[in-house]
């Protein structure tokens, strides 16, 4: 199936109108893969895929006894969002990392949303990432939440849903500096001609938001990148992100306490460390404070944050805000601490906690999308429309044992785009992860974002472990619109 024969169905299309109908922001681009033709966009794919596996952009399954490294697989064709669909976006972005900073200074503070009744103490102290270590922690400048990667889904008649929120250590953002680097490689005069928002100042607005937690007295800050390894899925974006930064990548190992500060083992001895940007999970950090089996935090860590010797970002106890049951009550933290409405809508969201919501849930597990609290890519969920008689008895049984654990969504009908499939153009569903940069005074919103796309045929899974890819998002200026 070529473009001009392109059938967005009964879906909302990022793309197209209708048959063979470019939106009139993507004509251009259209109309130039047009000429370009199937072949040529397929030898075009294929090379761009050569690049990236020569840049090394890769990730890990843990689950795959095949091999460890895999090439996260990238379609040619963008997706593309208008300039001031973005505005709107970036506005409620900003919105909601807002509210959720305020709500993690506050959980960890004087729970003031917790007494005046807004959100139920017990589901703040059962969250598996609410930390008691974390009680009375004041991080720089009041800032918990420093990079934010927040979900993003596209129903059938086209409104925005945020599909769930990823403070501890959101990653992703190296697929997007790469991907745009092969696209603009790859279609050079493609980009002449489209007013696209450039995506390769990420890296230093990381480095300013990280230098911005260091202490004022320190002159020359020593910024690192703390990673659990190689056989980390993401350790290909550590690596990168550390390089792109200019700053030093670490293990636990090159770590120690000494001296009252987090020091890093040089060559030339012991030199502080003033601020690291962690990519290990908040029970790995320090054996001393949290797991005491960890051996890849730093033993005495936590005492030195504490003390404000130390900057962490993202602050240790965000993971509370990444619990699903949790999610359910950003919208209340946006009028409570804020006073504002949401600008962007949750999925509508059952807690199975509640007996109501539960019976509910229970009676349309076939209907209904069901996921577990504090899982994450794509596993402990059951997708309803598609679920076997055996799989909704199992997880129903699941959520009377434990229904503090699970929540239920409607199944949506996520936007597709166009995708090339084995040298035909086919409709594949996708959602977006921008991210977000808090530095307290300043919430940077990076334009566009990683857009995942599930390239099996009706999937609605689009995590890289369950055989998603990735697409270059082109945020255009609001003047090209």
């Amino acid at each position: 199936m070529a473009f001009e024969a392109y059938d967005p169905e009964d879906f909302y299309d990022e793309l197209f109108l209708a048959l063979g109908e470019p939106r009139s922001h993507c004509a251009s681009l259209i109309q130039r893969m047009v000429e370009l033709g199937i072949a040529q966009l397929e030898q075009q794919r294929q090379t761009a895929a050569i690049a990236l596996f020569k840049l090394g952009v890769t990730f890990n399954v843990y689950s795959d006894n095949q091999g460890v490294e895999k090439i996260f697989p990238f379609d040619i064709i963008p997706r593309i969002i208008e300039g001031s669909q973005w505005s709107q976006l970036e506005q409620g972005l900003k919105q909601r990392i807002q509210a959720l900073n305020l709500f993690l200074d506050d959980i960890y503070g004087a729970q003031k949303i917790i007494q005046d009744g807004k959100i139920p103490a017990e589901i703040i102290y059962t969250a598996s990432g609410f930390l008691k270590p974390c009680l009375g922690i004041k991080p720089p400048a009041g800032v918990w939440c420093h990079i934010t990667g927040t979900d993003l889904v596209r129903d059938k008649d086209g409104s925005w849903y945020v599909l769930e929120d990823n403070l501890r250590s959101p990653s992703g953002v190296s697929y997007v500096l790469e991907n745009r680097r092969v696209m603009k490689s790859t279609f050079p005069d493609i980009f002449r001609n489209m007013m696209v928002k450039p995506v390769d100042d990420y890296p230093s607005q990381l480095l300013e938001t990280l230098l911005n937690l260091a202490p004022a007295q320190v002159p020359d800050p020593m910024v690192v990148v703390l990673t659990p390894g190689i056989y980390n899925s993401a350790y290909y974006e550590h690596s990168f992100l550390a390089q792109q930064m200019g700053i030093e990548l670490v293990e636990g190992r090159d770590l120690i306490v000494a001296d009252g500060y987090l020091q890093m083992r040089t060559t030339k001895g012991l030199r502080r460390v003033d601020v690291v940007y962690r990519r290990i999970d908040d029970n790995f950090l320090d054996p001393l404070a949290f797991n005491p089996n960890s051996l890849l935090g730093v033993p005495g860590l936590m005492e030195v944050y504490q003390q404000g010797r130390v900057a962490l970002a993202n602050a240790p106890g965000t993971g509370v805000a990444d619990d699903k049951v949790v999610y359910a009550y950003v919208p209340e933290m946006i009028r409570y601490y804020l006073g504002e409405e949401p600008i962007l809508s949750n999925v509508p969201t059952y807690l199975c906690w509640r007996e109501s919501d539960r019976n509910y849930v229970l009676a349309n597990l076939d209907k209904l999308v069901v996921k577990a609290a504090n899982e994450a890519g794509g596993y402990g969920m059951l997708i309803g429309t598609r679920s076997t008689e055996a799989e909704r008895a199992e997880f129903a049984q699941k959520i009377i044992a434990q229904p503090r654990n699970y929540i239920a969504q409607p199944t949506l009908s996520l936007s597709r785009v166009p995708t090339l499939i084995e040298g035909k153009v086919e409709g594949r569903h996708v959602d977006l992860r921008p991210y977000i940069l808090h530095r307290g005074d300043e919430i940077y919103v990076h334009p566009g974002g990683l857009t995942r796309v599930a390239l099996k045929k009706d999937s609605l899974v689009v995590n890289s472990s369950q055989g998603g890819g990735s697409k270059d998002t082109w945020v255009l200026n609001s003047i090209n619109n």
